[in-house]
């Protein structure tokens, strides 16, 4: 007996020096839910970003100032568009930006009736619900005005899933002399997209410290944070095109400075990462317009040339 407990400690202790019996903590971490998705790397999470260089920020006086320069933006890039491959492909998101569309728009008899519009992101709920759904509004605000714009709309159910992957299809299925791919990576390249910023760094629907921020295997993503969900374009898709525009404008009571401190963090704040104020993943690729309020935290260097 006394030989054999000596030889279980021999062996106990040639198990606990070779880490028989420890546990890989990798084990245990859980992994990203992509709901069926493919995520970037996990580096993607809190790499950082240099900041927006100041000739890609655009700043000036006001939010009308600020709605006229996104529309005439949005008629240049049309007419350019159109004159190259006859058509013109646009990509506009909810919130603020539908007001800034609502203006005077030039020569919109020209081209709007060669426009395909796809939405950066929707609720899912009925097209014509008139308090959530981003198509009503748009078609109450000027989309009805737009003659013969071709708009790609949900098929309003409340399913996010389903509505992700049909909304999906129905931009695969736009004819490649409306919307190219990139040879390289194969994404849709749109004429424009527009894009707005939320206060925590959410653009479309990719919201800060949730997985959809890093999938890139798929155009259309659903996002069940709220009820109802939401469907939204993927990073890699929202950066898909020719050119992006991000605009910030306006001020209130509540909010003296607009949207100065998301504009800054967005734009120069070192320590964010994709993750955790998704609009630094525009960086690189965006021309940042605002009134003077956004840009009121930026500094200087990116002040003194307001217009």
């Amino acid at each position: 007996n006394v030989v054999m407990m000596k030889y279980l400690l021999i062996l106990l202790g040639f198990l606990l020096s070779t880490n028989a019996f420890h546990t890989n903590p990798s084990n245990h971490i859980r992994p990203i839910r992509t709901f069926g998705l493919s995520a970037s790397s996990s580096t993607s999470k809190t790499e950082t970003t240099p900041a927006v260089p100041t000739n890609k920020v655009k700043i000036l006086k006001d939010a009308e100032a600020v709605g006229s320069e996104i529309r005439s933006i949005v008629s240049q890039a049309a007419t350019e568009a159109i004159a190259q491959k006859g058509s013109f492909a646009l990509a506009i998101p909810g919130g603020s930006i539908l007001k800034m569309l609502a203006g005077p728009i030039p020569n919109k008899e020209e081209w709007t009736s060669k426009t395909m519009l796809v939405y950066v992101n929707h609720k899912c709920v009925k097209m014509d619900d008139g308090e959530l759904a981003t198509h009503a509004k748009a078609s109450k605000l000027f989309l009805d005005s737009w003659e013969g714009v071709n708009a790609i709309i949900m098929d309003g159910t409340d399913d996010g899933q389903a509505e992700a992957a049909s909304y999906e299809n129905k931009i695969r299925q736009i004819s490649d002399d409306v919307l190219p791919k990139c040879q390289e990576t194969g994404l849709p390249i749109f004429d424009l997209s527009l894009i707005g910023v939320g206060d925590d760094g959410h653009i479309g629907s990719l919201y800060p410290n949730r997985e959809e921020v890093l999938v890139d295997s798929n155009w259309v993503l659903p996002v069940a944070m709220k009820d109802p969900p939401s469907i939204t374009l993927s990073l890699p898709l929202m950066k898909a095109s020719k050119q992006v525009v991000v605009a910030a404008c306006g001020v209130s009571d509540k909010y003296p400075k607009g949207k100065s401190e998301g504009m800054r963090r967005a734009i120069v704040e070192e320590q964010e990462s994709l993750t955790s104020f998704p609009a630094v993943g525009l960086r690189d690729c965006a021309l940042w317009v605002m009134d003077e309020a956004a840009a009121s935290a930026l500094g200087e260097e990116y002040n003194s040339q307001a217009e």
